[in-house]
């Protein structure tokens, strides 16, 4: 199918002729994080998986600092998956930085989208003028320079963080050690990228049904984040979820799945 398939590692599993669903993994992450929630997708729906270049089982020489310099580099990769495996009526589900890259994706190439389900959406992760991203500058360049000056005890300290759920620690190991998989380099190069973004213009003019899920406690995606992003996108449905952290998919995997069945059942 194409060298883009080895690249990003591509998965396809579940029913040939259903409805596609696309599941993209945020920062850090990769296609593994979404095990607890695609079986119940795949018994009707064509599921595909991948790995943005730089992330697990990727193809590492394939990176490109240029490339990735921007979300847009991942939001090409995006479009030129789903033309490469022909499909269209896409639900993608993309999971915090990805609810972005998938925005970025559609508004390349809306006739290849049916719906979009972001999960843990940020525009912008900076406060501005009438907007609260939930940071600061000064503790976004903080937050990068200790990455910088510490991949491994960066992930360590951050992980739990973003992922809540105190009481279950075995999740926020999970994901310690997801960002630990990365590559020192690209990690610094994605969090720049993903942090320093500014996506809140992309909001705008998107045409296709949209879900909103927003967790309780979000350290990495504020309350107020995900009504913004609710009001920015017309018609779109914003889900208040009881889950807590940033990552229920791995957190809440039942509530995650019953706020995307009820969104696409008609």
């Amino acid at each position: 199918m194409g060298s883009v398939v080895a690249r990003n590692r591509v998965s396809v599993i579940g029913v040939p002729d259903g409805r596609p669903m696309v599941f993209v993994h945020g920062f850090g992450c990769d296609q593994t994080l979404w095990r607890l929630v695609v079986p119940e997708f795949a018994v009707d729906h064509r599921v595909v998986l991948f790995d943005h270049v730089g992330s697990g089982q990727s193809d590492l020489s394939a990176y490109d600092p240029d490339k990735y310099d921007s979300l847009d580099g991942y939001a090409s990769d995006l479009v030129e998956i789903l033309r490469e495996l022909a499909l269209t009526d896409v639900v993608l589900v993309g999971h915090s930085v990805s609810a972005m890259i998938g925005l970025l994706a559609y508004h390349r190439a809306p006739e290849l989208f049916g719906a979009l389900v972001m999960i843990g959406p940020n525009p912008r992760y900076i406060d501005d003028v009438d907007y609260v991203g939930g940071f600061s500058r000064g503790d976004i360049i903080g937050l990068l320079d200790a990455l910088d000056s510490n991949h491994l005890g960066w992930s360590a300290q951050m992980a739990p963080v973003i992922m809540g759920n105190p009481e279950r620690p075995e999740l926020a190991d999970e994901l310690t050690n997801s960002f630990c998989r990365t590559a020192p380099h690209i990690a610094r190069q994605f969090a720049r990228v993903t942090f320093l973004s500014d996506n809140r213009a992309d909001l705008a003019g998107v045409e296709v049904p949209t879900l909103v899920l927003q967790c309780s406690t979000d350290a990495i995606a504020p309350d107020s984040v995900g009504q913004f992003v609710h009001e920015q996108i017309a018609g779109s449905v914003l889900v208040r979820m009881r889950a807590t952290g940033h990552v229920p998919q791995l957190s809440a995997p039942e509530e995650t799945i019953a706020a995307i069945r009820a969104f696409l059942t008609p």
